[in-house]
This record gives C-alpha cells, sequence and structure tokens, in this order.
C-alpha cells in the first residue's frame, strides 16, 4: 500500500499539537526550569507548518507562499527546541543564531517558491539548512552530564543526529535523481520515506525533550527530599543513608570515620530575643561557614533545631578535632547583624571517630553526642574528643 505524503503531515501535525498542548500544561507546573515553553511553542510552529503545507495543495492559489510560510514555521519551531535545550541546560541562550538562520530559510523560500521556482533546488537548500541547525542540536546534548539526565539527553540528542543524516540523505538522493518529480503533492518514495522516518524520529526529539524535564523534577525532588530547606545543607534522613554508604567503603578499605555534632550555644535565648527570622540567620550563617571549611568528601547536615553534623571519611579523631577547632574559631570571630544590634554567636563540638567506637552511626552520634554535651558542661564555645573524656561519662 503506498504512502500518501499529505496524510503523513495531517498526521504529525496532529501531534505536534498535541505535544504543544502537553508542553504548555508542564510549564504550568515546573515551576523554575526554563526551556520548556519554549518547547511547546516549537511544537506549535512545528504543527502550524505542516498544516499551511497540508490544506495548500499545488494548484491551489497562493500555494507557493503557503510553502514559504509554512518553512519557515517549521524552521521557527526547530530552533525554538534548541532555544529550549539551551534555557533548560541554563545556557547562554543564542537568539541572534537563531533569528538569522530563520530569516535565510524564509529569504531562500520565496526565491525558490515565488521569484525563481526550482523545487530541486530549494528541497536541496532546505535539507542542508536544517542539517546544521539539528547537528547544532544534537551538538548541545551529547555531551558529558550527570548520570540521571545522561539517558534523556543522549537519546534526544542521537535523534537530532540521526534527522540530520536523514536531510544529507535526502539532498543526496534527489541530487541523483534529478528528473524525479519531487512535492509535497507527489507519493513518490523518494517524497514518501523521508516526511515518514522525519515525523518519526521528530516525535523521538519531543518524547526525549519529555524524558529530560521528567529526569529533571525527578531529581528536583530528591534534592527537596534529601536537604534542609532553610539551610541548603543535607538532612538528617540523608546523612543516615549516606553513612550506610560509608560504613561499606570503611569496611572495605579499612580508613577510619570520623564524626561533628555541632551545636549554637544560647540559640534559644536567641530566638526568644530577636525573633525567629534572626535564629533562621544565624543557623544559615553556620551552614554557610561549615560547608567552606570540608572537603568534596565529607557530609554536612542539619541534623535538628540548631543542631549538625558533619561525617568525615578518611579522618581520624584528632584531624578531626583540629577542623573542629577552626570552625569554632572562624564561627566565634563571626559577628551578624541582628535588628540594631551585632552579636557574636559561638558553638559547642563534639568529636568521635571509628577507632574508637565502630562504624555504626548511631554509635558515633551516640559518642559524639556525649562529648558535645561536656563541651557544653565546660562552659561552651569549645571542642570535646570523645576519647579524651573520663571513662565514666562514655559509652
Amino acid at each position: 500500500m503506498g504512502l500518501d505524503v499529505r496524510t503523513i503531515m495531517v498526521m504529525f501535525a496532529m501531534m505536534a499539537f498535541m505535544f504543544f498542548c502537553l508542553f504548555e500544561l508542564a510549564g504550568l507546573r515546573v515551576g523554575r526550569i526554563r526551556g520548556v515553553r519554549q518547547w511547546a511553542v516549537a511544537n506549535l510552529c512545528i504543527g502550524l507548518g505542516f498544516s499551511l503545507a497540508y490544506f495548500f495543495g499545488r494548484t491551489t492559489p497562493g500555494h507557493d507562499w503557503a510553502v514559504v510560510f509554512g518553512v519557515t514555521l517549521i524552521a521557527t519551531g526547530t530552533c525554538l527546541q534548541l532555544i529550549g535545550i539551551q534555557a533548560f541546560k541554563e545556557q547562554p541562550t543564542h537568539w541572534g543564531l537563531a533569528v538569522l538562520f530563520i530569516g535565510v530559510i524564509f529569504c531562500q523560500s520565496i526565491w525558490f517558491n515565488v521569484v525563481n521556482p526550482d523545487f530541486h533546488l530549494r528541497a536541496i537548500v532546505n535539507s542542508f539548512f536544517f542539517f546544521f541547525i539539528y547537528v547544532v542540536c544534537a551538538r548541545v546534548l551529547l555531551v558529558k552530564t550527570e548520570v540521571s539526565l545522561r539517558v534523556s539527553y543522549w537519546f534526544t540528542g542521537i535523534s537530532f543526529v540521526i534527522l540530520a543524516l536523514l536531510m544529507v540523505a535526502r539532498a543526496v538522493i534527489i541530487i541523483r535523481s534529478p528528473d524525479e518529480a519531487i512535492g509535497l503533492h507527489v507519493n513518490t518514495a523518494i517524497n514518501a520515506l523521508p516526511f515518514v522516518i522525519g515525523c518519526l524520529l521528530q516525535f523521538c526529539v519531543a518524547f526525549g525533550l519529555l524524558l529530560m524535564l521528567n529526569h529533571r523534577l525527578i531529581a528536583d525532588v530528591y534534592q527537596m527530599a534529601s536537604h534542609d530547606a532553610l539551610t541548603g545543607t543535607l538532612n538528617r534522613r540523608r546523612i543516615e543513608e549516606e553513612s550506610v554508604r560509608l560504613k561499606a567503603r570503611c569496611v572495605r578499605t579499612g580508613e577510619s570515620l570520623a564524626i561533628m555534632m555541632i551545636d549554637i550555644d544560647f540559640f534559644k535565648s536567641i530566638n526568644d530575643r530577636f525573633g525567629h527570622p534572626a535564629g533562621d540567620k544565624v543557623l544559615c550563617s553556620l551552614a554557610n561557614i561549615a560547608q567552606k571549611s570540608i572537603r568534596a568528601d565529607d557530609y554536612f547536615a542539619r541534623y535538628g533545631g540548631e543542631e549538625f553534623c558533619m561525617l568525615l571519611t578518611a579522618t581520624t579523631e584528632n584531624e578531626a578535632f583540629e577542623l573542629a577547632e577552626r570552625l569554632r574559631l572562624a564561627f566565634a570571630e563571626f559577628s551578624l547583624m541582628l535588628g540594631k544590634e551585632r552579636i557574636n554567636v559561638t558553638v559547642s563540638i563534639g568529636v568521635a571517630d571509628s577507632k574508637e567506637i565502630g562504624l555504626e552511626f548511631s554509635d558515633l552520634v551516640t559518642a559524639a553526642d556525649q562529648a558535645l554535651y561536656r563541651a557544653k558542661q565546660n562552659g561552651r564555645n569549645q571542642v570535646i574528643a570523645y576519647s579524651s573524656m573520663p571513662v565514666d561519662d562514655t559509652l
């Protein structure tokens, strides 16, 4: 059974309109994620472009201009896909390149459809122009990225690569078949097959963009579930999960694992005197100072209230004590403006390591908490190591 090009086009136009609605609805819900609205308008432009070509046959008055505007709309949609991908990746968007590409497509379409009609040359030139923009789209996507997005990036990028190769193949076939009738009204293999493959690949591109959005939303949900909303640090649940992985690593490598429990001194009085917004500022200040002090392999979390926890990989108690002392001094030197008053806030820190306690996270927390309690008893604004405590006060 032969393939009807115009039927293929109207089916793809309907599919593009459906993707437009889908991306537009998604854009209302995704919040800060950029690029989704561009993808929605891109599908609208592509659908309108194919619709123009469908509703105006070769013998219909105005057909030549319908093709001009149809091809220009399809080019606009493709450029918006590129702009949306760059925005989604939070990269600079190349609007100048997009406008230049659309302008060239528009001008050459007028030349080859209205001024000097040459359908073979128009098809060849269009194929190479679209080859270029598809390659640019693929280049933006086929890069190293985080594992959660890699599959969707590469799936979409490979779809653009195949589209680019299809454009080259179409141009070569037309060049090698100068006498073959071409055009949207001609139902021959040289017309129908590229359109069928192209429509399927555009479907793959739209699906890939949705996959990228889905993976980003999942990553954002995981970020919210594993981080403290106020300070941006890890939360208690996440650091407990990381402790399981670190325990397995330490068992395998024989490395030690150190822990700090950090508590802000007189935090309740700060809240009572200056209000909870002031207390939030103090918590955020401590988080910022601490996160600048730790290494990339260490983990810092808000454990609860004004208490923070820090896991230090391949670190002994003595090394953790030195880091804790630097952190205590850095926070003691820091001053914060609360209302019209400038105050200094101090912290007390308890330190322990797996050499003394073992690798169970709950045991490490208990030991560091005991050292922290001793630091509070001894006058606050100090660091106490679990190993330095009297035997009667330890586990």
